[in-house]
């Protein structure tokens, strides 16, 4: 499928990527990480849970965590777990997407600035065997850097800080659709990203973005 004409010559002045799921296939992984954590507490994986937490950042999502179940246990040590159990996965498994990294290498060629904004660990995507997140993009936010997760413009608005861009200026790429929603509340284009993961909203994100993307390799570079 041919990718939106706006993605090359690409129409804006800046480019924001959410990496899980959109720049990399690693739905399953989280499901993985969030079935090992609770299955070593004897606690079922309800519907919905790693949707609601997608979004939140690990330490927003530990509280989440915290409450839900009703665990006495520290936020800090959750996230360390779940940093244990994603930094094994993600050394073993985890390479881009077919095409993503030309493309934003295509863009960086040609002036656009790009940063990548991400509810991870700065220690789990650094895990991945050769790939640096800072080799490849012009600026790196991570989920502990802001104060909130992508249910709130925090990790954007540094972002189009970061690269010195007006956030109406800038292009996101996301796979989830409160993290659309969230940066088109604040006048950011958007682009939905299809993902392998089989809970995606996938019809409602297609309906809200400004754009839509099946694949990194449509892209006519």
């Amino acid at each position: 499928m041919r990718a939106p004409r706006e993605l090359w010559p690409f129409e804006a002045g800046a480019a924001i990527f959410d990496f899980d799921g959109t720049l990399a296939d690693t739905a399953h992984i989280w499901h993985d990480v969030d079935r090992i954590f609770l299955s070593r507490r004897g606690l079922p994986f309800p519907a919905g849970y790693g949707e609601a937490i997608a979004a939140l950042g690990f330490e927003q999502g530990a509280r989440y965590t915290i409450d839900l179940f009703r665990l006495n246990e520290k936020v800090e040590d959750i996230c360390d777990e779940w940093n244990a159990i994603g930094r094994e996965m993600y050394q073993r498994e985890v390479v881009l997407r077919d095409g993503a990294e030309r493309y934003i290498m295509a863009l960086r060629t040609q002036g656009i600035p790009c940063a990548l904004a991400t509810t991870n660990d700065v220690r789990v995507l650094s895990s991945m065997r050769n790939f640096d997140p800072s080799d490849l993009f012009d600026a790196c936010v991570y989920g502990a850097e802001v104060a909130k997760g992508k249910n709130e413009p925090d990790i954007y608005l540094e972002a189009a800080a970061r690269l010195s861009t007006d956030p109406t200026d800038c292009l996101v790429f996301e796979d989830i659709l409160v993290a659309v929603r969230t940066a088109k509340g604040i006048g950011m284009r958007t682009c939905g990203v299809r993902s392998s993961d089989p809970v995606q909203r996938v019809d409602e994100l297609r309906k809200l973005a400004d754009l839509w993307l099946e694949e990194w390799t449509d892209i006519p570079l």
